[in-house]
This record gives structure tokens, C-alpha cells and sequence, in this order.
């Protein structure tokens, strides 16, 4: 015997944003789809000249179609204004990550979490770390949460509560690492909940004239979370000056 279809809200909403990932793109829904049997699964199509759009509304996503490329995490914002559900989860198309290694994040945020990254903290045993892993380091230093290591809103999956989207506001979501800065500075329960060794999964992008932009914009948004720690904590974002006594200079 068939139980009737549940029509309540979703509990957790998989928000996808996606740029010509036809390749991919079921099979992450798939996925998604698997971590909770009130899922709504949101698929953020941008700038897509392939079939991405048609196969994520086959395979059960809801999709918002946007013609032009958003940029680098718009869509998360985007989604997240979008997303029913009282747990926020977020994945990327070009990825396909098991619903096994996502449901550890949709549990922890319903255990209590607010914000749930991903346990990867970048290839540190490197003679030259990337600028991109030493930002992130940096950035949890900065905020005191030396324990976090190199986590990162930045890398996916991570998840959040509806709570810490309430509390965050959704637009500051395009720039990941300011919205862990304004997590932590709310006091927001934020842990690195589970490793997803994505550093292996990704796609290489191709590097511009030798420089990547990609990681141009990561490290700029570090700048923007550091903006976001000083307007909070003042110019030395809480941090003492010590023994100086700058009056004295003439």
C-alpha cells in the first residue's frame, strides 16, 4: 500500500547553483535528493548555453533560469532567498557528492549546528600553501577560531540553519567568508562537522595569463570578511595594541 504524498514544507532545501554542468547535473539531484524525505532540491541555472535547466526540472529540481552569469556565489544567495526548508544545504553542479556524504551536515544543523563546513582544509603540507588556504587559516584566526583551521563557507558542502539565515540575511551569502566572519561575530554555533575531500573532486579550472581568477575573488572576499571584522570591532578588530603609547609620537 502507497501512503499519500507528504505536502508539508520541506525540511531541507539542496540549493545548486549551475553554469553548462549537463554532464552532471542529474546525478547530483539525484544525490540531493537522497539526504531527507521532505527535500526540495533548488537548482540556480546561469549563463548556461547547454541542456543543464531541462535535465535539473526532469529530474525532479525546482529551477530559476537566469540568461546571464550570475558570478562567482550569487546563486547560493539566490537560492537560499528561494528555499522553504528549515535546513539549508548547499552543494555545486559540477560535483557529485553521495547523499551519504551530505546527510552529516543536514544532521548536525538539525542536532543544533548553524553553520556546517565541510572538515577540508586545503593542501596545507605544501612548501608554498595557495593564497586561497592561507586566507582561510588567516580568517579563522582572526575571529578566534583557530580550531576551524582552514574550513571554509567557501567550500562546499556546508549547510545552515534557518536561524543563521535569519541572522545573516541572504544577499551576504555571495561572499562566503564575510558570512562566516558576521557568523562567528553573532555568536552563531558554527562547526566543521565532516570531511569531503573535494581538493580531489573538483573540476581545474584553466588559469588566466597564469593567474586564476577563481582564486582572485576568494581571496578578495577575505578582504571583505576582514571590512566586516573591523566595522564590527574597530580598527583592530578587537585585538590590544599592547604597550604602545602612540600619544607620545610627535
Amino acid at each position: 500500500m502507497t501512503g499519500a504524498p507528504d505536502e508539508r514544507e520541506p525540511l531541507v532545501s539542496v540549493i545548486i547553483p549551475a553554469m553548462n554542468e549537463e554532464s552532471t547535473i542529474a546525478k547530483v539531484i539525484a544525490e540531493a535528493r537522497r539526504t531527507a524525505a521532505r527535500c526540495e532540491v533548488i537548482v540556480v541555472v546561469n549563463g548556461s548555453s547547454d541542456r543543464t535547466a531541462d535535465i535539473a526540472a526532469a529530474s525532479g529540481a525546482r529551477v530559476l533560469v537566469y540568461p546571464e552569469p550570475l558570478g562567482h556565489d550569487v546563486g547560493r544567495s539566490i537560492g537560499a532567498g528561494a528555499a522553504k526548508g528549515d535546513i539549508l544545504l548547499f552543494t555545486d553542479g559540477d560535483i557529485v557528492i553521495s547523499a551519504k556524504r551530505l546527510f552529516p551536515f543536514v544532521k548536525a544543523v538539525g542536532s543544533g549546528v548553524d553553520v556546517a563546513l565541510n572538515r577540508y582544509s586545503g593542501a596545507v603540507k605544501k612548501r608554498r600553501p595557495h593564497p586561497v588556504v592561507l586566507s582561510k587559516h588567516t580568517l579563522n584566526l582572526l575571529l578566534g577560531r583557530p580550531d576551524l583551521h582552514g574550513c571554509s563557507m567557501t567550500t562546499v558542502p556546508h549547510a545552515l540553519s534557518r536561524k543563521a539565515l535569519e541572522t545573516l540575511g541572504g544577499e551576504i551569502l555571495s561572499c562566503p567568508p564575510a558570512a562566516q566572519a558576521r557568523a562567528v561575530l553573532h555568536g552563531l554555533r558554527v562547526e566543521a562537522v565532516h570531511l569531503v575531500p573535494v581538493g580531489r573532486m573538483n573540476v581545474i579550472r584553466r588559469k588566466r595569463g597564469g593567474r586564476d581568477p577563481l582564486a582572485d575573488i576568494v581571496v578578495s572576499d577575505h578582504l571583505q570578511a576582514a571590512a566586516v571584522m573591523l566595522e564590527r570591532l574597530g580598527e583592530r578588530a578587537g585585538y590590544s595594541d599592547g604597550s604602545r603609547r602612540r600619544e607620545m609620537v610627535r
